[in-house]
Parts: C-alpha cells; structure tokens; sequence
C-alpha cells in the first residue's frame, strides 16, 4: 500500500476509534488496528469505508475483506468480497457478506463456511453471534472430513436446523439433527447437545456398549460419567442383561498432589446359584514424603469362572495377585515393606488336575511383612565397599500347613579391579546368615518338622574378564571372555527342616549362569564350589545394526549340590546355555534364548522371538519350548509354582497395511506338545481408519480345557465418529 494513503488511513481512523470508546472508561478502552488500501468518508451520512486489502483487528478477533464500511452513527461495520474472520478461539470464519455491530461483539454473517479449531468443517445459511460471543448456525452442516472437488460428499456429517454453541457454558446444540453417511441420512435426532471441543471432562453419559454371551444373555452397558473435580471422577457402568438381571459396576479415579488410586469393579447376584459374585481392581500410589513412597495392586474375584463369565480382565490367569508395598529410597540405602496374598482363578487347572488344583488352593499362603533393607557404603581409596542385606519374611496359610517365619543378614565385601592391560576383576566375600521359626513343616521325606533353625553360608568368588576391541571405518566388535570362580562349603541347606517358599522355580539361563548366587529367594543357598565360563561377543554398525551372542557353562567340584541337583542333573558340568541377539536393520530383528543338554546338546530350553518386515507388511513369531522336569529332583513340586510338563507354544502374528486407510492384523497361539496339539487362541482384527472415521472388526477364539465352557468365536464391531465418540457392539 502506498505509504501516504496508509497514514491518510490511519488520520481518518482516529475519529472511529475515539467514537467506539467514547463512553468507555480510559483504563478499559482497547486499541483497534486497522489498514487498507484506500480509505473515505461521508461528511453527510458519516460512513467510512475502506477498500482493497482490508484488515481490523480488536481483542484478538481479525477481520479481512475486499470492502468494509463502518457507520459511526449506529455503530455497524458491513464488510462485503472474501470475508475471512478470525477468532481468538482459532475458528476461522469465510463469506461474502457479513455484519458486525456493538464494537464487533455482535455479528450476522449469510452464506458462511468455516474451519474450526481441531480442523473440522462447518457450512450454512447464516451465522448470527450475540453479545456474549454465542454463536448460533442456521441450517447448518458439520463434518471433520475431508472435502475436495474429486469427494465433495464427506464420509460423514450432521445436518440440524440450528446449531448454537454457547461459549460462556462450553456446550453445542442441535435442533432437528440427521446423522447422514455419504449425504445419506441414517438417524434423526430432535435435540442432541455435547461439550464444545475445548471440554475435556464433563459430567454426562458415554457411549452404551453392546454384548451377547452364554452367561448373560443379551446385554447392555450403560455409562455415566461423573466430573467429580479436576481431578477426580467416577464412572457408573451398570449392565442389564435378559439372563442375569443387572451386574454392577463402576470405576474411581483420583490425583492427589503426591499420589494417585484407581479403583473398579462388579458385583452382581446369579439367578441360578442365587449367590453373589463380584472382582474388585484397585491400584494406588503415594508419596509419603521425599524418602517413603506407598503402592498397592489388589486384583480379586468371587470365583474362579467368574471373570470368564463376564469376559473380563485376568480371565486367562491361573493367580490372582495383591499387593501392597511401601520403600524408601536414601542416597545408597533402600528399604521396602511388601505383603502379598492370592487367589487361585484358574479353571484350566481344575480341570486338568483337580487334586492338584485342590491342593494349591488349600495351601496358598499370606506374605505379611516381607521385609528387606539395603545399605551400600560409600568406596574406599581402593574402591571397595560394603554391602550389607537385611530380608524378613512371614508366611502364613489360611488352612492348615506349614508357617515361615525368616530372617536373613547377607553382609559382603566387594572390591572391584581394572589392570593396565584392561583385565576387569571383581572379588566378593560374603556371608550370609539365616534363622528360622517353622511349624508343621511336612519334609520330602515324610517327617514334620517344627522349631528354629539356624544356617550360616560363607561364600567367596572372583570374576575375570577381558575385553577385546576391533574398530573399522563402518563396524566396531568386541570380544568378551568371562570366568567366575565361586568358593563355598557343600551342603548345610537343610532342606528336612527348612521349606523351600521363594526359591522353587531354578532355572540356568543366559542371565545367571555367572551370578555368585543362581537361585531367586533366600530359602535355598547356592552351595559347593564351582567355575563357570562364557564368551560374549558383540558388532556395533556406526549407523544401524548390531550382533550379539553368549555361550557359557559351569562346572561343579561337587555335583550332588543345591541347585545343580534342583535341574535334575547329576553330572559335574552343567547344560549349555547362550543367546543369539540380531538387528542387522530396521527391518528384521532375532532374539534366540537356549539351553542344551550337555551329553547330547538336545534343547532343554530355547525362545524365539523375531519381527520381520515394514510398516506395510510385517510378521512376528514367537516360539518357547520347555522340556519336563526331573520330578524327582529335590523342593519341587511344591504349592502353587509351576508344574514341570513339557511345554511347546509357537505364537504367529502378521500385520499387513492394507491400502492407505485399511489395515488386517491376525494371530494364532498354537500348542505343539505331543499330547495335546491344537490352537489355545486365535483370532483377527480388520481396522478402517481415515482422518474423520475409524472402524474395528475383531474376532476372537480361545480354546479353553475347562468342559463348563463351550467356547466360540467372539465377535466384535466398534466403530468412532472424531469429535463425537464411539459404539461398540459384540
């Protein structure tokens, strides 16, 4: 714009501006900003108008036309060509024609489209905004599709008579409203309100969920949503049902300042047995201070088919955990306070081995306090330290049976060492001392034990390794042998006296066949001296890729010790364990876990897991095969651990992206145990999704072994409108 008629602009502007905030007081007037290609006045009726590039501006709100004429008189400003209105809320506004009054707080705009803030779209006859910023759309469109000259129909849109959005309230209303998929009407609506897109939590219902099962007949989920505060809420879920009357269910959630808890459940009234059933989920946390934080996981059914029953979550789990727990974490000091409690939901086992099942049941134990406090000291001028571990342990059993009480002191000496050629040593000295209180103990030698019980374990070890370095323009390599020598008294566990609670399941493995102690708990001590070896190597790229693998084995000055008698062997040296890692790029990626019988090298053990593939298309297999355990092998068997039949599974999923909205994802977990060959679960899912619209079809089939089950195939539909929500069906 020329730089004379811009200050001419700005001259004749003046008296405006001075109109506009004449009644105002000085500390409330706000500046307009206004330019234009040309500007003139009406010395008779008082009309300025401005044409060619015109911008106003006031509180945010930005106004651009071909042509805009303001009348002092009656204060309305009209602006006619290529009106674009931009709002302080984001909502950009496009016409021809449109009318502003009441120092641009009032406004009638015809023929209007706009683009609101989350990108959606709105077209209609006429937009009228009040003096408290209300906008009201008459016979109006929205969709938040897209729309282009080759798809001028969107996916889908609503058509009302009226729409009012009410700023002050942050809610939108819809009078006479169809619901219309591709300019095809499918459901009318008289009224239809709902927060504006700037709400993020409101009190009001969601969404109903549709079900149809064996148990409850034909069902449906109500929900109500509950803003209790900012942060705080609950969620009534209550499902009516033509088999089992109504279940109950709700969901709370709070944020505290330093915490937080989340808490659901049901519970309902079975027509048939006429007893009450139900499962409670509560996860909380909380930070007492800068030192003691608090958690607790309680996770709980009725029964066992329950979850079943209701297909919820932990439907497919043999346990039931809850937790609940406090630590304090303090420079190098750490200590924690955990109780832990069961309930046995496995219908598979119940089946399978209902002794076994009764047995687990009646011995299922209460963990109250599990205790443990550690202290590091800080490194000497040698760089040694201390590290000292205090464990205490009180096991109960709601029925009869043994009942522990532990407590263990592990104090040990660490002095880590690297030479000057590079040799990485560490030496630890440790001695672990225990004293227990048992009752009622049945040993596996069929004699009950009940009183204390003493045991102090020595243990000395020495770990060397040397690392070796390769680098290239494009690679580098290491080379990693490692020996760890371990000196320790044979025997002294007392296993006639001294239950086996925490230590049940021994397993050597690629993680901790160099560990100076193998098993998991304190009740069992790792004894006998013993030498165990690996190689690690590992290939770097400079830019992608990477390679690694371990081989390692130990051997046993005494082969009738701890936990070498625990995997069934009966020979010095032990199986072979290692692992191979490979991801030479972004498209392929193995992980292979093994172990190997040292006679024969038959698998004992090995997991696979690979991804293969793009975004486009991709496969992923998972396979873990576990040989049966020696049943004769001492502490085995014992409450509710593991059993040790053999186990095969091989889990496939591909993932294909279809075209640009659709995508396929199907999956089998299949089992491969000679006995019971078959599918446990299988199942798909076919998604359509664009930028407006997403659509999910899944299937589901899990095979269960329980014969009070006649599973089928679960169906399920849900389908999601952006901006509005989502309803699901199955």
């Amino acid at each position: 714009m020329n730089k004379k008629l811009y200050i001419f602009a700005l001259c004749l502007i003046t008296p405006v501006m001075l109109t506009l905030f004449s009644k105002a007081k000085a500390e409330d007037r706000v500046p307009i900003y206004f330019s234009a290609d040309e500007v003139e006045e009406d010395s008779k009726t008082g009309i300025i108008t401005a044409r060619g590039d015109v911008n106003i501006s006031r509180e945010g709100m930005t106004l651009k036309a071909d042509t805009l004429s303001y009348d002092r008189k009656n204060d309305i400003l009209t602006a006619d060509g290529n009106i674009s209105i931009m709002h302080p809320d984001g909502v950009v506004v496009f016409s021809d024609h449109a009318e502003l009054s009441e120092k641009m707080t009032k406004a009638s705009i015809s023929e209007v489209k706009a683009i609101l803030a989350d990108e959606s779209r709105l077209a209609a006859k006429r937009i009228k905004q009040t003096s408290e910023k209300d906008k009201h759309f008459f016979y109006a469109v929205y969709s938040p599709c897209d729309v282009c000259q080759e798809n001028p129909k969107p996916l889908w849109s609503i058509k009302a008579r009226k729409i009012t959005h009410d700023v002050s309230n942050q809610d939108v209303y819809y009078r006479s409203a169809f619901l219309n998929i591709k300019d095809v009407p499918v459901l009318y609506t008289p009224f239809l309100s709902h927060p504006d897109p700037t709400v993020k939590r409101r009190s009001g219902f969601m969404p109903p969920s549709l079900a149809s099962n064996k148990y409850l007949g034909s069902a449906i989920e109500l929900r109500y949503f509950f803003n209790l505060s900012d942060h705080e809420d609950l969620l009534l879920s209550p499902i009516f049902s033509t088999d089992q009357n109504i279940v109950f269910g709700g969901r709370y959630r709070k944020m505290l300042y330093s915490g937080e808890l989340d808490m659901s459940g049901t519970i309902m009234r079975d027509r048939k047995t006429d007893e009450n059933r139900g499962n409670i989920n509560a996860k909380g946390r909380y930070e007492f201070n800068d030192l003691w934080v608090g958690k607790m996981d309680i996770n709980y059914a009725s029964d066992g088919a329950y979850l079943k029953d209701l297909s919820l979550a932990g439907k497919t789990e043999t346990w039931l955990t809850s937790t609940i727990s406090a630590e304090r974490f303090k420079g190098r000091d750490y200590t924690s306070i955990e109780g832990y409690s069961y309930k046995l939901v496995s219908y598979s086992l119940r089946t399978s081995n209902f002794n076994e099942y009764k047995n687990r049941e009646y011995s299922k134990p209460y963990i109250l306090p599990l205790a443990t406090y550690e202290i590091v000291s800080d490194p000497s001028s040698i760089g040694s330290y201390f590290k000292n571990t205090f464990n205490m342990a009180s096991i109960y059993r709601e029925h009869d049976g043994t009942q522990t009480q532990r407590g263990t002191m592990i104090n040990s000496w660490n002095l880590p060492y690297t030479s000057p050629f590079g040799e990485k040593y560490r030496l630890v000295a440790s001695v672990k001392s225990d004293l227990y209180y048992i009752d009622d103990y049945l040993n596996s030698y069929n004699e009950t034990y009940t009183g204390a019980v003493t045991r102090v374990f020595p243990q000395l070890g020495l770990e060397w390794r040397l690392p070796f370095v390769k680098a290239t323009e494009s690679s580098r390599q290491i080379l990693e042998p490692t020996i760890v020598a371990v000196a320790a008294p044979n025997g002294g566990n007392k296993i006639n006296k001294i239950p086996n609670e925490d230590s049940l399941n021994a397993q050597l493995d690629d993680t901790n066949i160099l560990s100076l102690d193998r098993y998991a708990g304190y009740d069992r001590n790792d004894t006998g001296s013993r030498i165990s070896y690996g190689i690690n190597w590992s290939a770097y790229g400079n830019v992608i890729g990477r390679t690694s693998s371990f081989f390692g084995q130990s051997y046993y000055l005494n082969d009738n010790e701890s936990f070498n008698r625990s995997l069934g062997n009966d020979s010095n040296f032990s199986d072979y364990v290692g692992r191979i890692f490979a991801a030479p790029n972004s498209y392929i990626d193995f992980n292979y876990r093994f172990r190997l019988d040292k006679n024969n090298f038959n698998i004992k053990y090995s997991e696979i897991n690979s991804r293969v593939g793009t975004s486009m298309l991709s496969a992923y297999i998972s396979f873990i095969s576990i040989s049966g355990r020696n049943k004769n092998a001492p502490d085995s068997g014992l409450y509710f651990f593991d059993d040790y039949k053999e186990r095969k599974e091989l889990y496939t999923a591909i993932n294909a992206k279809l075209s640009r909205d659709w995508s396929l994802s199907i999956y089998n977990r299949q089992n491969l145990s000679k006995k019971d060959r078959k599918s446990l679960e299988h199942g798909g899912r076919l998604i359509y999704e664009d930028e407006c619209f997403k659509l999910i079809f899944n299937t589901h089939k899990y095979n269960s072994t329980d014969p009070d089950y006649d599973d089928g195939y679960e169906f399920s539909v849900t389908f999601l409108l952006k901006t509005l929500g989502s309803v699901g069906s199955e």
